[in-house]
């Protein structure tokens, strides 16, 4: 399935509007994604003033399993302007594509969570799970030709690549501080992973946690993050607010191995901690 839509940076595409739910359950070590990727792609100057990028999700089993899905956000410059969502029953592959406007030279980073449901005789059920990446830089200056790249090959994008992400970090760090200080956290407690790093777990361990418990504590934290962020967000007034146009979440791992903060704000103001226990594992 191929979805296009042409958008100033916001985009929500969500397949069924009632399904809230990513759900975790055993990992299935039979079981695997044959490829899958998140890829952003600069097309073409449409005038002076803006360019569309190309924003791609897909993944592939060898056989069809009981429910697939795929959740994808892009954040530019630090806050998230676009989600996109496809969930099949009975599926192997799924496939979304998007194209979107642009203005001004940007940082443009797509996080996508592959999920899968494998239904098993006897009730058991088990889960696949991976992650993709991707990012790209755009310079858009009155002084050069437009061009992007995902890794810097010259001087000139050297120094582009610095600005910007400076410019994204300094508003992120400014507002992560101010979530940390709100909810009276202490840095030197805890492994700080901005939402669009997690992606880098895959092969890094959380503190005091092997790779295979870091990889379930992975899953439920995209449990989470689906049903309190990326689907909306509730408001202390019982409110729901789009996570769109918010600044990254901090995701916050105690380094005791106890539990999880995310931290966000909502587009009101409403500061936000999500709290994942980590299991005790034996």
């Amino acid at each position: 399935m191929i979805i296009v839509l042409i958008v100033s940076l916001l985009i929500v595409n969500f397949d069924d509007q009632e399904q809230k739910v990513i759900k975790y359950f055993p990992l299935d070590e039979a079981t695997e994604f044959v490829n899958y990727s998140s890829n952003l792609t600069l097309l073409s100057e449409t005038d002076v003033d803006s360019y569309k990028v190309q924003w791609d999700v897909q993944s592939n089993l060898e056989d069809s399993i009981y429910l697939r899905q795929d959740v994808s956000l892009l954040f530019v410059d630090g806050k998230l302007k676009g989600l996109l969502n496809q969930w099949k029953e009975n599926a192997n592959k799924l496939k979304q594509q998007t194209l979107l406007n642009g203005e001004d030279s940007s940082h443009y980073e797509a996080i996508t969570f592959h999920h899968g449901e494998i239904h098993y005789p006897d009730d058991v059920i088990k889960s696949i799970q991976v992650m993709s990446h991707d990012e790209l830089y755009v310079v858009d200056s009155p002084h050069s030709p437009l061009e992007s790249f995902k890794e810097p090959a010259d001087a000139f994008e050297k120094e582009w690549k610095k600005t910007l992400n400076h410019t994204k970090l300094q508003a992120l760090n400014h507002y992560w501080n101010e979530l940390m200080e709100h909810y009276e956290l202490s840095s030197d407690d805890y492994l700080e992973i901005p939402l669009s790093d997690l992606w880098q777990y895959q092969q890094e361990t959380f503190p005091t946690l092997t790779q295979e418990q870091t990889n379930q504590v992975i899953g439920q934290l995209w449990e989470g993050l689906y049903k309190n962020y990326i689907t909306g967000i509730k408001s202390h007034q019982d409110q729901e607010y789009h996570a769109i146009n918010t600044y990254m979440p901090l995701i916050l791992i105690d380094k005791n191995g106890q539990f999880i903060y995310v931290l966000f704000r909502d587009g009101s103001g409403q500061n936000h901690r999500l709290i994942q226990r980590i299991p005790e594992f034996t």
